[in-house]
């Protein structure tokens, strides 16, 4: 038996045991909570008035009862000291608080009660679970970064290979993480990574072995490498890889493993080396420039000295350099004109004041300028002087100017001399010009001279037969005028038979009836015989055009008709005339001289004709150009007759035949109305000489402009 007083005390006792604990602890009797201290009220979120009473089983949650209430009654029933219980309290709102549930027997004299303890998990299943969820964020942050990195535990044991590594190593995630083959991505024989050696802790000399002085500390990551180097492993022709390795440290500060990250620096490395070649290209041109420029500017200074056109500088209106050729051209000696004032080398002030009103607003805008003009020698003599001047800095043109000059006396001489000359060749050309008009119209007098007795034996025969028919119709009339007497007799006595008689005689002597038939006849003859004369005299007023002696457009078919007319008789006895004519349109020309021309070619033909042969006179239009063509199937002519037809008095005719003038004067004419004349011909094969005239007549026509090709049409043409 028990006394009471003693069992209170036991009581009391076990409550002070139970508050004295600092963790969540009650007591328990026969699975009852005979008390709890503070951190277990807090912990349920009760009373200590609330819990009394209560049984622990209802406090858990379901899952947690069945191995709270084994441990309970181990506890009681076999004394046991029964394996922690993790669990949930159930708090009154519904929450869920972890826990570890200690539960231990105590005897109180004999009383047996069940002190359960309480571990408050919470804060650190929190701290756990942010210590996952940031590891998993790591892991995220590692596997989801651009920059390709790896992670190893102290082991060497790969744990991270992130997304961009598997890109750039071409080795999936899977075939490494877990392993201690890291190094296979990057050499083909087996040799620590640089984070294997941080790991290991080796010695920077034992890392300098490995990557020489390519390895470097990093100054922002403490005990950090940074190493950069060339894999030729990688890609088609090798990369450039900057990688960074740095160490991991536990809570105590000890290494638990080293991240390495790695960059594609291959652009990069190219481009410096690029950039490195293109600037030592950049230093090799730039030096042998400096080398050229120097050899040059010994060159210029070489030269400036050496050259015959005097060369100075001048700055502020004063010579600060001269050549020897200038000191020499104004008669000083070398330093005499240094330090001069520019002033002294004009012949006055007013010059210097006029030359400097042109040049000072050319040169101050950078522009160079030129000139001629009067200057003073040392003696005071005046010299004529070309002047070129430019600003020394274009930039700053009050900084100075050079000049180059040349003493232009001798030349300005001759060219006052040679001005001299060419008024006088101009007198001479006007006179030969004179000269020429009249050897043109004498040898037009000539040509018509020779034509004379032909044009008289053309208009003789038409003037013959009008005479004889005169005689005919003067006989004709002085019939009929003896027919009218007898009929006015007759009729003046009708009575009388024998002028009837004689009327009738007479009219039978007269032949009146022939008469009608033939004095029509008669008469047409004269009017055809004066027709022909009238146009023998008109076709010779239009191939001497005296009422066209100016430029004027003209019909060059109506021309060429006009003079065969004049020139038939020359023509007619020896050859047969074809003309080929073609529509033209009307020529800006002098067509006197023009049909003088072709009179010369015309007769040529005939000449060269030495029995009986043919003439084709052919014209056409091509392009800005017409033409006129004389063909003969004459004797034709050598080559060395074709070089000198042109040259003034060559002839191949007799003596009295030919002036040697008209193909000379007639390459002139074709001259001074800008055309061409062209010759085809060969011996025993006839002659072919083609004109070509511009349109628009030699004041239109464009410099170096040349008529088109002459395409062969005629066998016999050369």
């Amino acid at each position: 038996m028990t006394c009471p007083d003693k069992k209170k005390t036991n009581a009391i006792v076990a409550r002070e045991i139970v508050q004295a604990v600092a963790v969540p602890a009650t007591l328990l009797g026969k699975g009852l909570i005979l008390t709890a201290n503070d951190a277990f009220c807090r912990l349920c979120s009760r009373s200590a008035s609330a819990l009394q009473g209560l049984s622990l089983l209802d406090l858990v949650d379901a899952t947690t009862r069945p191995r709270l209430q084994a441990a309970v009654l181990a506890c009681t029933e076999h004394g046991e000291a029964p394996p922690v219980v993790s669990g949930s309290i159930i708090t009154p709102d519904g929450g869920k608080r972890p826990v570890e549930i200690h539960t231990r027997r105590i005897c109180l004299g004999d009383l047996t009660k069940v002190v359960v303890t309480c571990v408050d998990l919470s804060d650190v299943m929190h701290v756990q679970g942010s210590l996952l969820g940031m590891t998993k964020m790591l892991s995220q942050i590692i596997d989801g970064a651009p920059v390709p990195s790896l992670v190893i535990d102290r082991h060497h044991r790969v744990t991270h290979w992130n997304t961009a590594c598997e890109r750039m190593t071409g080795i999936k995630r899977n075939e490494v993480v877990g392993t201690r083959d890291g190094w296979k991505a990057f050499y083909r024989e087996q040799r620590p990574l640089l984070a294997d050696m941080i790991v290991d802790g080796v010695a920077e000399a034992t890392m300098q072995s490995f990557y020489g002085v390519a390895m470097d500390r990093s100054a922002a990551i403490a005990g950090g490498v940074e190493v950069e180097a060339f894999f030729p492993s990688f890609g088609t022709s090798g990369k450039w890889l900057f990688f960074t390795a740095a160490p991991l440290y536990d809570a105590d500060g000890q290494v638990i493993g080293a991240i390495e990250t790695l960059q594609d620096v291959t652009a990069r490395r190219n481009s410096e080396e690029e950039l490195l070649r293109h600037r030592n290209e950049l230093e090799e041109i730039v030096k042998q420039r400096s080398a050229e420029l120097a050899v040059t500017a010994r060159e210029l200074k070489l030269f400036v000295a050496r050259s015959p056109i005097g060369v100075a500088y001048t700055s502020g209106g004063v010579i600060q350099r001269v050549n020897p050729a200038m000191a020499e051209m104004f008669g000083y000696a070398g330093p005499d004109l240094i330090g001069r004032p520019a002033r002294s080398v004009y012949l006055s002030d007013g010059d210097h004041a006029s030359f400097g009103r042109y040049a000072g607003p050319l040169l101050s805008q950078g522009e160079p300028i030129h000139s001629e003009m009067w200057m003073r020698h040392a003696d005071g003599h005046p010299i004529w002087v070309q002047i070129d001047g430019h600003v020394a800095d274009t930039k700053d043109t009050a900084r100075g100017t050079w000049w180059m000059m040349q003493d232009r006396s001798e030349i300005r001489d001759a060219q006052l001399q040679l001005q001299a000359r060419i008024t006088e060749l101009d007198a001479m050309n006007h006179q030969l010009e004179e000269a020429q008009n009249q050897l043109l119209q004498q040898d037009k007098m000539a040509s018509i001279g020779q034509l004379a007795a032909g044009v008289a034996h053309e208009i003789n025969n038409p003037i013959g037969f009008v005479s004889s028919n005169l005689n005919t119709l003067r006989q004709y009339v002085n019939s009929l005028f003896s027919l009218g007497e007898a009929c006015d007799a007759a009729l003046a006595a009708p009575a009388d038979a024998s002028l009837a008689s004689a009327l009738a005689q007479k009219r039978e002597e007269v032949e009146i009836d022939f008469l009608r038939e033939d004095l029509p006849l008669l008469l047409d003859e004269c009017a055809d015989g004066l027709g022909r004369v009238k146009k023998i005299v008109q076709d010779l007023k239009d191939f001497s055009r005296v009422d066209h002696s100016d430029w004027q457009e003209a019909d060059l078919n109506v021309g060429l008709e006009s003079t065969l007319n004049v020139v038939r008789h020359e023509v007619k006895y020896k050859a047969e005339v074809i003309k080929r004519l073609a529509p033209l349109p009307p020529v800006m020309c002098l067509a006197a001289q023009l049909n003088q021309v072709f009179m010369n070619l015309i007769v040529n033909a005939a000449h060269a004709i030495v029995d009986q042969g043919t003439i084709t006179l052919l014209s056409g239009v091509e392009q800005d150009w017409v033409w006129v063509q004389v063909e003969d199937t004459g004797s034709g002519m050598s080559a060395e007759v074709r070089r000198r037809i042109f040259e003034p008095f060559f002839t191949t005719k007799d003596v009295g035949k030919g002036t040697g003038l008209g193909m000379s004067l007639s390459f002139s004419i074709i001259q001074k109305h800008g055309g061409a004349i062209q010759v085809r011909s060969a011996v025993g094969q006839g002659t072919a000489i083609r004109i070509w005239l511009p349109v628009a007549g030699p004041q239109a026509l464009a410099k170096d402009a040349k008529p088109p090709a002459w395409e062969h049409e005629h066998e016999h043409t050369a």
